[in-house]
This record gives C-alpha cells, structure tokens and sequence, in this order.
C-alpha cells in the first residue's frame, strides 16, 4: 500500500518551528539559525521527509536542471566532459538532464524542445550544431545556451573551444621540425567549426614553414572512415611520413592499421599526431603525441557562463581557451624541441 507523503507542515510541527522556516532551510542559500537548522534536519530525518523540487520550481520559477545535449559518447573525450560538467553543475546545485541526438540541426530541434518543455533553466550542447530557429525559440524563451568544444557564427550564444587554429599550427610546427617531408591530413569533420579550424590551423602553419599537404581527407570524426582512409593514404610506396589526425579516437585507428595491417613501424616510418589527450592516449599500446584540450578549464569556462547568463549577465561570451602539446612515442620528436 501507498503511504501518504510527508508535508513540511508535518516536519515544522515536529520540530517546533513555522513552516516558513523549514522552507528556508531545504532553500539553498537560504537562512536560518542553527539551532533552528538541527531541529528540522532531526525532525526530517525522523520523518522522511525530503522536499519537492519540483513544486519548489513552480513557486521560484527555476528548475536548477540543466539540460545537455550530446551527441557522441564514443569518442572518449565526451564521456569524460559529461562527468566534469554535471559533477561541477551539481557543485553549483543543479542537475543534469540528458539528452543524446545525432549530429545534425535536424535531429537537435525535438531534444531542445523536449528541453523547452522540462523548462530547464540552461542548455549545453556538445559536439553538435544549433540552427538559428532553435536559437530565436531558446532566446525568446530566456533559456541561454553554451556551447562546449563546438563554435557557432552566431552573437547570441555563448561558445567554449580549445584555440583548434593555434592547436593545427603547433601541429604543423612540431612535424615539420621533425624533419617530414611528406605530411599528411586526416581530418575531422569540416562541417563542425572544430574541424575547420585544426585544419586551418594546419595548413597555415604548415605554408609558413614552406610546406603543402601531401593527401588530406575528412574523416568526419568517424573512426572507421578513418581507418579506411588510413589504408588509401598509406598503401603506395610514396605514402606521407607523418599523418595529423583530427582527434585522438581516429588517431587510435590509424595507428592500428598502420601497425597491424600495413606493417609499418610508429614514429620510424610514419610519425601519428592526436588532437584531445584522451586517458587513452597515454596508454602504453599507443603512447600518441597529441594537443592536449584542458577539458578541466573548459568545464569551469562553461558552467561559469552558463549561470552568469542564468542570472542574469545577458551577454553571450564566446571562450578560446588555449591547447598544449603533449609529447608522447608516437610522433618523432624534434631535436631540441621542448613543449
């Protein structure tokens, strides 16, 4: 049988205090005494009581649930975002609600209006694209929205991004001072900004140093396609002698086919470049050189610009926060060459 739920009113008679009182001490921020708070903590724990949130909601207007969208969990950078961002969300008491999409406008529009409906009080997309009609409804609903690892050319939202134009030149940089001559592109998807920009990056930096790409392909952040690719690019007898790949989950991939399907030795004959430092990469079956996304400093960036926006700073930010090399076996490493 149902047992009826326990009431506030229950709990206040109980500790001998108005229900105002215990009110305030189930709100966060709230203020009581004490003395007052150990009387309704012992009266609540003896009862059982626990609060509704979510008439809580109605009453202040705010669900302190955020919603995050997402669209890819493979790639080991996303599973170790998602646990950062709600442990640091619910540091800052709210709660997350997840919602996973595929990469397209298309398929985003019915999760961020299941979102609208759950009247969360701020999204985060990750890894996936809003178009401008999803922009207008969240703007007129006064629901503000965060990027994470994706930009967008749109004022209205607020974006975090590693600098990927400054992470593709130090690619560059670093496998032209290994002495390659013949440097390859694997890309990730050229329709994400994240893509584009590593790419930019890459070819700018590497027309500076007096060098052109050898073979570029998209692999769409896909890491089958990347094997495949994997296996075109390197198959003749003039294959590249180095290869940056537009994120670690690729990179891992090719690297496997390189070694196990073309017998090709890593760094001798070809030196392999990440982009992410997944826990992966420093594994000893890979140890892969790559650009590291300080995924700790783009959290705080993030969850700090989405609760400024809830509370009411109302401009948008959009955040690059700067990458690092990480130096592992799998690439040569220039001489005298330091991080």
């Amino acid at each position: 049988m149902m047992t009826e739920k326990v009431t506030s009113l229950q709990v206040a008679e109980r500790a001998g205090v108005s229900q105002s009182a215990v009110s305030r001490y189930f709100t966060p921020g709230g203020s009581v005494s004490k003395a007052t708070a150990a009387k309704v903590k012992k009266a609540a724990d003896e009862l059982g009581y626990r609060p509704n949130v979510l008439a809580r909601a109605m009453v202040s207007g705010r669900s302190r649930i955020i919603g995050l969208v997402i669209a890819d969990l493979k790639n080991q950078f996303y599973p170790m975002a998602l646990e950062l961002l709600s442990r640091a969300l619910q540091e800052r008491d709210y709660q997350v609600l997840v919602f996973f999409a595929e990469n397209s406008t298309e398929s985003v529009e019915p999760v961020v209006q299941r979102l609208l409906d759950y009247q969360v009080d701020g999204i985060i997309t990750a890894s996936v694209a809003v178009s401008n009609h999803l922009t207008e409804r969240c703007t007129a609903a006064g629901i503000p929205v965060v990027m994470f690892n994706r930009g967008q050319d749109d004022a209205r939202l607020s974006s975090v991004t590693t600098d990927n134009v400054a992470g593709g030149r130090m690619a560059a940089n670093f496998l032209v001072g290994g002495g390659h001559e013949r440097i390859a592109h694997i890309a990730g998807w050229q329709g994400a900004t994240t893509g584009r920009d590593r790419t930019l990056g890459f070819v700018e930096g590497l027309r500076d140093l007096g060098h052109e790409m050898v073979a570029m392909e998209d692999a769409m952040y896909d890491r089958d396609r990347a094997a495949e690719i994997a296996r075109t690019m390197f198959s003749g007898a003039d294959r590249p002698d180095a290869v940056f790949v537009g994120n670690d989950y690729m990179a891992m991939s090719v690297m496997d086919v390189l070694r196990f399907e073309l017998g090709l030795s890593i760094p001798d004959d070809v030196s392999v470049l990440g982009y992410d430092d997944v826990p992966l990469a420093e594994w000893p079956t890979y140890q892969l050189t790559t650009i590291r996304q300080p995924v700790n400093r783009m959290v705080t960036a993030t969850v700090d610009a989405l609760i400024d926006r809830i509370e009411g700073d109302i401009e948008p930010r959009q955040i690059l926060i700067s990458g690092s090399l990480k130096i592992r076996a799998s690439a040569r490493r220039p001489k005298g060459f330091t991080a």
